[in-house]
């Protein structure tokens, strides 16, 4: 007979994220003048009680008296709550459900709204042990059953005890009073459960320290839903990444490390180690020697436009997904150029720079409207194609190049060479990617093209202009003006000096990399790149990937999902069904598309996998990656 395992499970911020008292607060103090002041001392009590420095039903009387509740609060506190449960309680529903009857919720919180919770997750009532509430004729909550043992110091474990409960008992939580029934010999293991709340009195008494539900059901065996915990996936974000992105992350359940700065290839290389997902930004350089360290990563997220900055090759070869963000600063990038444009043309900064100076130079020599001048753009991609509309709106005549067949919006001219639309523009700006065969893109030779008296924007990359031919045009007097917010060498973080020659030069405007800073773009991209990193560890989807060819997977349902990562190689799909089908398994499903470098196979099984199978599949010769989803 198998041995029986049974988990006692706490309420208040372990299967909820919140304390229920703190919100039944909220809304039964909600027009009291001192709320906040009210909230705050039970809040207070709360953190006293769970560890440890207040005796619980101390805290209990004292939070009542604070609440002033009623009958009609504790339905909308039940409400609430709902949309509160812990996200890998969420995740690991059918976890409850299967295992109902070894599932007791004990809680020094109140059965009238941890039962109607729970409920919802298959758990029974009669497996709830929690305070009562006693109210007055009107509905008011005048006190608690003070027999009931849960209301009383030590009450957790002298429940357990009172249970005899046979089997290995686990108790789940994250208040000291959960770490007393292993104290009192009740329990084989107590999970500090830290997903929601880390008290350190807590945890530094715990058997082992739970992040997440995924991790108590990994440990023990019994992960269904997911191949390996959300809380062992290591993330490592640099640069300063959006609060929103680091969130995102974090709720979904992973290990989040945080660095401000970008990091040299040295430390990335030893710090990649023990990584799954990376991102970054514009400043760090994911080259072989850092990917060669990198055997646990699953995924690159670039919290940017460009990937240059990225060996996608090295990424393919190893199956590393990489992902970035294409249309999340587009609108930020854009109104920087139309700004930047009648900046220039105005002359704003030097007449700016000479006020802050004393200078007061009223003059409308070298001052131009936009409106009629031709705006030459170089890249017709997301931000050329944006640009185009808003400047034709704005009265200027756009004209554009593209090494790639691209419709022209409104009116919009193309030009069949670089050179022609160099030479007929009054103002030309770059938007082209960071490959290598756009280094010096604008050369001392093509910069000698443009119109005597023209202006140039460069927001795209700091590569593709030859600066000190730039310098020297903008001395002559051939150009009258730029603005450049990309250079070819930057600092890595904002104590490091800027250098550059084009520092002091007449009508240039610098700015420091900021075309897609703004609060709008960073949330858009916060969003957008975690997303697409989550989607694709949780689904297998690789549509948007950079480097993978791109799949969008329909919704799983009643399935095990298995991924398969190769070389473009003929024959590996055949190999896979021949596998399969010598273990006797259907597929449901089954997906495949490749690039030049690899392919990448979805198979869906509606059968348990035997530990064979994946043994066999990562030995299928051109395997390059294989992961397991459900």
């Amino acid at each position: 007979m198998p041995n029986i395992k049974k988990f006692i499970i706490d309420f208040d911020s372990t299967f909820t994220q919140v304390e229920a008292l703190d919100v039944l607060g909220e809304i039964s103090l909600d027009k009291d003048p001192k709320k906040a002041e009210k909230l705050q001392a039970i809040k207070d009590i709360t953190d006293m009680g769970m560890e440890g420095s207040l005796n619980f039903r101390e805290s209990l009387e004292k939070r009542l008296e604070i609440l002033e509740a009623t009958e009609t609060q504790i339905s909308t506190l039940v409400e609430a709550l709902k949309t509160k449960v812990s996200k890998s309680f969420q995740r690991n529903k059918e976890f409850f459900e299967e295992n109902a009857e070894d599932i007791i919720i004990i809680s020094n919180g109140f059965k009238d709204f941890i039962t109607p919770i729970v409920g919802e997750y298959g758990i029974k009532a009669e497996n709830v042990y929690a305070n009562e509430f006693i109210y007055d004729e009107s509905g008011k909550i005048i006190d608690f059953n003070r027999e009931n043992i849960l209301s009383k110091n030590g009450g957790k474990p002298e429940t357990i005890k009172n249970l005899n409960l046979e089997g290995d008992i686990y108790v789940i939580g994250d208040g000291y009073t959960d770490y007393e029934i292993k104290a009192s010999g009740l329990a084989n293991k107590f999970y500090a459960f830290t997903e929601n709340v880390d008290r350190p009195k807590v945890t530094s008494k715990a058997d082992h320290v739970a992040p997440s539900l995924d991790e108590i059901l990994y440990v023990n065996k019994m992960n269904k839903k997911f191949s390996y915990p959300k809380s062992r996936i290591n993330v490592l974000l640099l640069e300063n990444v959006h609060p929103i992105g680091v969130e995102l992350m974090k709720q979904e359940g992973y290990n989040v490390e945080i660095i401000a700065s970008a990091l040299s290839e040295e430390e990335l290389a030893e710090k990649i180690k023990k990584v799954s997902i990376l991102g970054i930004r514009s400043k760090t350089n994911v080259t072989k020697k850092v990917l060669e360290n990198a055997n646990r990563l699953i995924s690159i997220g670039a919290f940017c436009i460009g990937t240059n900055q990225i060996d996608l090759e090295t990424c393919t070869e190893k199956g590393i997904a990489v992902f970035n963000a294409p249309f999340s600063n587009t609108r930020s990038v854009v109104e920087m150029a139309i700004a930047e444009i009648i900046f220039l043309m105005r002359n704003f900064h030097d007449k700016s720079l000479g006020m802050h100076k004393g200078i007061w130079d009223k003059s409308a020599s070298g001052s131009f409207e936009i409106r009629g001048k031709k705006l030459g753009i170089v890249g017709y991609g997301n931000i050329g194609a944006q640009l185009s509309v808003l400047a034709e709106s704005m009265g200027l005549d756009v004209y554009y190049y593209d090494v790639i067949e691209k419709l022209a919006l409104g009116n919009a001219t193309k030009v069949e060479s670089l050179e022609e639309l160099i030479s007929t523009v009054d103002v030309l700006t770059l938007h082209v990617d960071g490959r290598k065969e756009n280094k010096n893109l604008l050369d001392e030779s093509k910069i000698k093209l443009m119109k005597k008296g023209s202006y140039l924007l460069n927001l795209s990359r700091g590569h593709v202009v030859d600066i000190k031919a730039l310098k020297d045009a903008l001395e002559s007097g051939h150009i009258a003006g730029a603005a450049v917010d990309v250079f070819p060498e930057e600092p890595k973080n904002n104590d490091e000096p800027f250098v550059s020659e084009l520092i002091g030069c007449k009508n240039v405007v610098l700015t420091p990399h900021i075309g897609g800073s703004t609060s709008e773009a960073q949330v858009n991209i916060a969003r957008f790149v975690p997303g697409k990193i989550m989607e694709y560890i949780n689904t297998g989807n690789t549509y948007n990937s950079v480097n993978f060819p791109n799949i969008q997977l329909p919704f799983l349902q009643n399935a095990h999902r298995l991924i398969h990562i190769h070389q473009n190689e003929p024959g590996i799909l055949a190999k896979i069904n021949r596998i399969l089908a010598d273990f006797e398994i259907n597929i449901v499903g089954q997906y495949l598309k490749t690039n030049e470098k690899i392919g990448y196979v979805i198979s869906d099984i509606d059968k348990a996998y035997s530990p064979e199978v994946i043994d066999a599949m990562k030995q299928i010769p051109g395997t390059i990656r294989f992961r397991v989803l459900y």
